[in-house]
């Protein structure tokens, strides 16, 4: 379970380096939750060769993060994001005096990140926690 939300964190970020059929395979076996026998029907080949598609495919990935860690790079984006939030978030609950300027830096911030393909997904009082790579829409 952990390895395939693993992979498919990895195959939302480098799916566009496999090839059309890798693509399709991952996504009917991932996102449509098909069974290699499934696949191996629709696409005319054998569970064999899904199977080592599959595999074959997850080391790709892997080799691709090793060598890009843009995985990472979201990951420390996404760490950083958050603590300025949260400075922002209590700085403005400590000053509710004088924060439309901190609430404007806190909508920038938000743009930002929202470009980025990132999304907050969950608050808890004063921290931000939970945020998690955005696939295209």
């Amino acid at each position: 379970m952990k390895d395939d939300l693993e992979f498919l964190r990895l195959w939302d970020l480098y799916s566009p380096l496999l090839t059309a059929t890798q693509r399709e395979i991952t996504d009917l076996y991932f996102n449509y939750d098909l069974s290699l026998g499934e696949i191996a029907e629709q696409k005319g080949v054998s569970r064999q060769s899904v199977s080592d598609c599959l595999q074959k495919c997850r080391k790709q990935l892997v080799n691709y993060e090793e060598k890009l860690r843009f995985a990472k790079a979201l990951d420390e984006l996404s760490a950083e994001y958050s603590a300025y939030m949260t400075v922002v978030k209590r700085f403005i609950d400590g000053e509710r005096a004088n924060f439309s300027k901190l609430q404007e830096l806190e909508s920038a911030l938000s743009a930002v990140y929202e470009e980025f393909g990132a999304e907050t997904t969950a608050q808890d009082g004063n921290e931000i926690i939970g945020t998690v790579f955005r696939a295209e829409e």
